[in-house]
């Protein structure tokens, strides 16, 4: 990964991250964190990862953000400074849940 994407990831996953706490209104006790932004060579696309907490709200939280998509897009364009504005994209991210199951089965083969 060249070090202009790297940058670029780190702008978008702090300004998305600022975004969440800022304007996104979510149903209390379900909280998003951007785990890592994945985004393209050519800088059309970025894929944000998020976290969910908890786990159960998964879905209501992606829906959210489905819903909130074009106006979370729009506000990170005003906020970046570059002269190609990727189009952005959420999906979640289960590594922690797939950390936890890997955990637990370390756990239990502990006799």
């Amino acid at each position: 990964m060249s070090d202009r994407i790297r940058k670029i990831n780190n702008l978008i996953q702090q300004e998305i991250s600022r975004l969440f706490t800022r304007e996104l209104s979510l149903k209390p006790g379900v909280f998003l964190t951007v785990s890592r932004v994945r985004t393209t060579r050519d800088l059309r696309k970025a894929d944000i990862f998020v976290s969910i907490f908890p786990a159960t709200e998964v879905h209501y939280a992606m829906k959210t953000l489905e819903h909130e998509h074009h106006h979370l897009q729009k506000a990170l364009h005003k906020k970046m400074q570059t002269k190609i504005l990727p189009k952005i994209s959420f999906t979640y991210d289960d590594t922690e849940e797939r950390a936890d199951v890997v955990e637990k089965i370390f756990h239990d083969l502990d006799l």
